[in-house]
């Protein structure tokens, strides 16, 4: 990305935003809950899964390594997108519980500390928008930003913006880790691309092609892609969707791993708890024949993952995919 003049400290260590336990990144849980319809029963986010996701939270480092690469984009990014505008609006996609959110827009703020923002969320779970109220009302930080709620899915908020004659449009648009569970990869993007002012960006988090999630979904897709996910999706077919669109974007490596060592050890609750969350799954070893238990362990150790000092490390790359307006 091109380097741009930096007004003010724009360093997102400064920005001060608490991150706390489970519900602060949408992960699996968070951008599920702003796809699903209202009357969807399951909710992948409740009960023992959500234990798994807060559990793969802390194991594997995702917020540390998102936040730490977003520390080299977004700096730039925002002074392009906010350079000479006398006000800035923002859309969040599968927001959940906010933390994420707060760095961004306490950043963003910190760039243009006179210029006016908006925020609008859509998040299909009303507990994590809850949870992303209360942060908003103890972070100084956002205390001036206007918020606007949407507790709705995806596909259900494109519907109530295209029925308006007087369309909002945003210089900045997230969409992170939730683009699995969009019905139409293409349209998703294509719709939030329209939304977007002058000189606005769309960007997008998502696992890396050929990254150990890419490699394990779509080897065991008849066994995984049954109940939470019904297509996975990597970057690659993100970045294959934006160039059939004819779109504009940069693309930015989020390198991470964590160790899976323990998801070796049938007696290990630390293990199936991975497992589990890695599968999408309640409980990893009543949810599959032993054949493929067996298939999955031996493609997660030799393909997914690399070894280190007798540790697994499962490779967790992601990519920031900018799309510009």
């Amino acid at each position: 990305m091109t380097s741009h003049p930096v007004r003010g400290d724009l360093s997102l260590r400064n920005v001060t935003v608490e991150l706390r336990s489970c519900s602060c990144f949408p992960k699996r849980h968070e951008f599920k809950g702003a796809v699903m319809s209202a009357e969807e029963k399951h909710n992948c986010y409740e009960g023992v899964y959500f234990n798994h996701f807060q559990f793969y939270l802390q194991k594997s480092g995702e917020h540390e390594a998102i936040l730490k690469s977003l520390q080299n984009f977004l700096p730039a990014e925002f002074q392009r997108i906010g350079a000479g505008k006398s006000s800035l609006d923002v859309l969040g996609v599968g927001s959940g519980g906010g933390e994420l959110d707060a760095q961004m827009l306490s950043l963003l703020q910190s760039a243009f500390p006179s210029v006016p923002i908006t925020a609008d969320i859509v998040e299909g779970s009303s507990e994590l928008t809850d949870n992303f109220k209360a942060l908003v009302a103890k972070t100084p930080n956002l205390e001036k930003i206007q918020f606007s709620w949407h507790i709705m899915s995806s596909e259900h908020y494109e519907k109530q913006v295209k029925a308006k004659e007087n369309l909002k449009k945003f210089d900045f648009i997230h969409m992170i880790q939730m683009i699995y569970y969009v019905n139409s990869l293409a349209e998703s993007i294509k719709f939030h691309h329209s939304l977007l002012k002058n000189s606005g960006s769309l960007m997008i988090v998502v696992e890396a092609a050929n990254s150990g999630w890419d490699i394990l979904w779509k080897t065991y897709k008849k066994e995984l892609c049954v109940e939470r996910v019904h297509e996975y999706r990597s970057s690659g077919e993100v970045i294959a969707a934006l160039k059939d669109l004819g779109l504009k974007f940069e693309d930015h490596a989020v390198p991470n791993s964590f160790d899976i060592t323990e998801c070796f050890d049938q007696s290990s609750v630390t293990g199936e708890s991975l497992l589990s969350f890695m599968t999408g799954t309640d409980h990893f070893y009543e949810s599959f024949t032993p054949e493929v238990r067996a298939g999955i362990l031996e493609l997660l150790k030799n393909k997914c993952s690399t070894e280190k000092d007798g540790r697994v490390f499962f490779n967790s790359n992601l990519r920031c995919i900018f799309v510009h307006a």
